[in-house]
């Protein structure tokens, strides 16, 4: 389907706006790697049935289309109304692909999460899963139930991977349409991703070299280009 729109974009904008395409979606889908491997934890930390993995991750998906889109619109907003905002990206970038070069094996802690403990403190829930349902009714009252709170961990999760993923194709193009689409096809095809990978995670031993290689040079990528268009 990325594919066939593709050449959609390619046949009806020109072959620029095709290549901006592809390369904003290989970049989200090489970077949606390292999603896997967190969302494996979350579930393993909540002790998820494989059973609802699918479930989770579909409602995930669909929030995931409205937050991104939303980032996109006020990124895209944010550059057109202050270009110099584009130096702010490519150094973060720059510095977050260092980071995951040097940090040795990071451990992810999912009951450290902020919004886990906030969820936990304002909404009234059930210690046990009640089945596929998010939301029980018991005694006239409604309480959550941990597939919510699985499903919240997980959004969360996703807005903090884009706050990399997205600028970095913003070093790409500063075309909203080309972003978004981009963004959101290599989304909608990450649960397909998670199910692939899932079982093998643990021997993609350069991982972490790889997706800080990716950040570092789109980083400096985004940062060369804007030089080169100054004044």
């Amino acid at each position: 389907m990325s594919l066939l729109f593709n050449a959609g974009v390619f046949l009806r904008f020109g072959s620029v706006k095709g290549l901006e395409f592809l390369t904003g979606y290989l970049i989200e889908k090489a970077l949606s790697v390292d999603n896997i491997f967190v969302f494996l934890i979350i579930f393993s930390y909540f002790a998820v049935p494989k059973i609802y993995h699918h479930k989770v991750l579909f409602w995930g998906i669909l929030g995931a289309l409205v937050m991104r889109g939303l980032f996109i619109f006020a990124g895209t907003a944010l550059l057109h109304a202050f270009h110099w905002v584009i130096y702010l990206f490519g150094i973060f970038l720059v510095f977050t692909g260092i980071k995951i070069l040097v940090q040795r094996k990071e451990e992810v802690h999912p009951e450290r999460n902020f919004v886990l403990r906030v969820f936990r403190k304002v909404v009234p829930m059930v210690p046990e899963f009640h089945g596929g349902n998010f939301v029980i009714l018991q005694g006239g009252r409604r309480f959550a139930t941990p597939l919510l709170l699985v499903l919240v961990v997980v959004e969360a999760t996703d807005l903090v991977f884009a706050v990399d993923s997205i600028p970095a194709i913003f070093a790409v193009t500063l075309d909203p349409f080309i972003v978004y689409t981009s963004n959101i096809f290599a989304i909608l095809g990450l649960r397909a991703f998670y199910f692939l990978l899932a079982g093998v995670i643990d021997k993609f031993r350069y991982l972490k070299i790889g997706l800080g290689g990716v950040l570092c040079f789109v980083g400096i990528k985004m940062l060369s280009l804007t030089s080169m268009n100054s004044p």
